[in-house]
């Protein structure tokens, strides 16, 4: 039995969603996982998982500075471990853009970090404007306009590919 943990940067909470999916996933494949939001790795022993899984949402084309941060830091912990990073945004609601090789928000974060993981996923996110402040429901409203979705003000609307999330969590396990 392999030790996995798995850090996640959200912006909204659907990315901890997705992550506690993967544990249950995981967990029913009878291996060990641990699931860490991204501001509570300082205190983590990094060093003491065999699989390391980090997950980042988007919000306005970009992946947290902390995602960026933690890579940096521990590059050379993440290279010497099976490891996959894996991607959430609601560009991946469109099929043509739910590849690692054709979601270009994934393909951005890639070429802006030198580490580059082992496995790769891209999930499509999650759309829920009622949660939203007056001026992030706005301007996502714009985005999704522009971009032939969803801007009914009080719609919410989970893109996810779940089924493709268990894959995911399985491949995590036979890494």
């Amino acid at each position: 039995m392999s030790s996995i943990i798995i850090i996640y940067s959200t912006t909204d909470g659907h990315t901890r969603e997705i992550c506690s999916q993967l544990i249950k996933v995981i967990e029913q494949q009878g291996e060990q996982a641990t699931m860490v939001e991204i501001d509570e790795v300082a205190s983590i022993d990094l060093a003491a998982f065999d699989k390391i899984v980090i997950g980042a949402s988007i919000r306005y084309g970009k992946h947290d500075k902390k995602v960026y941060r933690l890579i940096e830091k521990n590059q050379q912990l993440l290279e010497s471990r099976a490891n996959a990073f894996f991607s959430v945004n609601v560009v991946a609601r469109k099929p043509e853009k739910r590849q690692p090789d054709t979601n270009p928000y994934l393909k951005k974060f890639l070429k802006e970090i030198s580490w580059q993981p082992k496995n790769l996923a891209v999930f499509a996110g999650k759309i829920d404007y009622p949660m939203y402040s007056f001026w992030d429901r706005n301007i996502i409203r714009l985005i999704m306009w522009m971009t032939k979705g969803p801007t009914d003000p009080a719609a919410t609307i989970d893109f996810t590919d779940w089924k493709q999330v268990d894959d995911f969590a399985r491949f995590i396990c036979d890494m």
